[in-house]
């Protein structure tokens, strides 16, 4: 037994971990349990992976093939966007859609159908996908996509691994020219003219906007708005980028030399972060070219950032509100937080676009991201939090989820007891893939 955690370090439990490097072996795995669940890098920030015994696909990571012509990479679920973007971005490819990290793997990439800071313009990873082949809880191998096998395909994108574990992923990188991001950036005084940005800047292909967690009144939510392109050849303004314009990343990561027992973060420290952050940005805004690691990637940098909240970890409330929901209910979330006093000291906001996936937690709207301590009243700021986000047509993402009860779930997600269906059928009757999520949420 293993102790394992999450991203969010928050619960830790202990496991019985199994590993597999061929299907045969994870078909003896899967046989010799009476539940498990499938398990990646440990990105994900609740308890989505998590169960009592786990399948960890990080051995199960090569690649298989790869069409230049057409730009399809066909490779196992094991392995993470880290190791794509160092073969393929010197070869003048990038990924069609990523998260805020680069150490999550394929299948985990699949299970939570990530998204991007360009889902309004190019929806999230499952757009992209090709073809999946997974291993059912029979031993079954099954190819799926949107032609073949389709509503097995469905329950398996966004299902967060109880369809099976993902064996492999065909699908569809993006074309670069160089590895260099053209990236403008402006200082903003409110949440609404954050929100007005996105719309007015919708033809860039990547936006992403960062709120000030401790401004209040008038300049509720004032923050950072971030929108970015690829770089052309044309575009690199220095030979060191001209001279090496498909860079792959380095690895020169910090970590924090010491396992921190108590979080280590404050307001005090928070405001100062804050107020540096919006002092090197002007209201003007302003324009350079910097590398993919650091416009996509920026706290990946230090490898062990989790750790600075300490032993009883975090939690990253992550909601999206559909497009027509007033920017008042937004503020009024803003201002339930100030009330309880718990601070929140990454906030990020995002737009998506048209998603009507099976059980992807996109819509269209806004989707803001909250990183806060565990705080002895956090689950009952959550229960306000979640109560505005239900009636107003939201819902929770299930990758960051640590809380939510099934009858929220059941209420926000539209297909939820179709999914649970489904889950139940290909289980039957036994629920061997479940996690301390989908029991939660009694999925399974």
């Amino acid at each position: 037994m293993q102790k394992i955690e999450n991203w969010g370090r928050n619960p830790v439990i202990k496991s019985n971990v199994l590993y597999f490097e061929n299907i045969n072996q994870l078909s003896n795995q899967i046989s010799s349990q009476s539940k498990l669940i499938t398990f990646g890098n440990g990105r994900s920030y609740g308890d989505a992976s998590l169960q009592d015994t786990i399948l960890n696909t990080r051995r199960f990571n090569s690649l298989i093939s790869f069409d230049e012509k057409e730009g399809i990479l066909h490779c196992q679920s094991g392995i993470l966007i880290d190791e794509i973007l160092r073969v393929f971005v010197p070869k003048g490819w990038f990924m069609p859609v990523t998260p805020g990290t680069k150490f999550i793997t394929i299948g985990g990439a699949v299970a939570a159908d990530v998204h991007g800071k360009n889902h309004h313009l190019d929806g999230s990873f499952s757009n992209h996908i090709i073809e999946l082949e997974v291993m059912k809880a029979n031993g079954e191998v099954i190819k799926c996509s949107r032609k073949d096998n389709v509503d097995f395909y469905n329950t398996t994108i966004g299902g967060m691994g109880l369809s099976g574990t993902i064996l492999s992923v065909k699908f569809l990188l993006r074309k670069i020219e160089t590895s260099y991001i053209i990236k403008e950036s402006k200082r903003l005084n409110s949440l609404e003219s954050i929100m007005d940005e996105f719309e007015l800047n919708g033809d860039w292909r990547y936006s992403v906007g960062w709120i000030d967690g401790f401004s209040k009144g008038k300049n509720l939510g004032k923050g950072i708005f971030f929108k970015g392109n690829h770089a052309s050849i044309n575009d690199l303004n220095n030979y060191y980028q001209k001279n090496n314009p498909l860079k792959a990343h380095k690895n020169n990561r910090i970590k924090i030399p010491f396992n921190c027992s108590k979080n280590l973060l404050n307001p005090i420290i928070g405001k100062l972060f804050n107020f540096i952050n919006l002092v090197i940005h002007n209201y003007k805004g302003s324009s350079s070219i910097v590398h993919y690691d650091k416009f996509f990637y920026p706290l990946d940098k230090i490898s062990n950032w989790n750790s600075l909240y300490g032993k009883d970890g975090f939690y990253q409330y992550q909601f999206v509100l559909p497009y027509n929901v007033s920017r008042n209910i937004f503020k009024k979330m803003f201002k339930v937080i100030f009330k309880y006093k718990i601070p929140s000291y990454l906030i990020v906001i995002k737009l998506f676009g048209d998603q009507k996936n099976f059980m992807s937690f996109p819509m269209k709207g806004f989707t803001v991201t909250f990183d806060f301590p565990n705080h002895k009243n956090i689950l009952s700021l959550f229960g306000v939090l979640d109560k505005i986000v239900e009636e107003n047509g939201g819902r929770l993402y299930l990758a960051k989820d640590r809380h939510m009860n099934a009858k929220m779930f059941e209420n926000t997600y539209e297909n939820a007891k179709d999914f649970k269906n489904s889950i139940a059928i290909l289980n039957n009757g036994k629920p061997k893939f479940s996690s301390l999520l989908s029991d939660r949420l009694e999925i399974t």
